[in-house]
């Protein structure tokens, strides 16, 4: 990492990771804003849902890694741009992901909150490298 504000973020995601590996609900709902929003190819999904999905076993992860290639700070509002793979089941369904993310947090007394989560699947490769395009702006 570059920056203290590049090993700030990545430990943030990295727990957050463990604790969906974990199907830790608590845990996972910890890192977000009460009316955070998971949106991807299949709709928005509010966090009471994502965070019940898991709570029931509906969905479960087995792995889950975050790459950060790009950091913009606007005082207290982050956005990242990662390179998730993640894998696990849903309904049953085993999925192995690889998908580009924009997360975007805030920031709050207790830390950095996330409010919004975007996927989207990622069919190349990153046209640079982290360490080409890492970068706190």
């Amino acid at each position: 990492m570059h920056t203290e504000q590049e090993a700030e973020f990545q430990e943030l995601m990295d727990a957050w990771s463990e604790a969906i590996v974990a199907d830790d609900p608590e845990t996972i709902g910890a890192f977000a804003e009460p009316d955070w929003m998971l949106i991807g190819e299949n709709g928005a999904f509010p966090r009471d849902r994502f965070l019940a999905a898991v709570r029931n076993g509906r969905i479960t992860h087995h792995t889950m890694s975050h790459e950060i290639h790009e950091i913009r700070l606007y005082g207290d509002v982050a956005v990242l741009l990662t390179r998730g793979r993640n894998t696990g089941a849903y309904d049953g369904q085993e999925f192995e992901l690889d998908e580009w993310t924009t997360e975007v947090f805030v920031r709050r007394s207790d830390g950095w909150k996330c409010i919004v989560t975007h996927l989207t699947n990622a069919s190349d490769p990153p046209l640079q490298g982290p360490e080409e395009s890492a970068a706190v702006r």
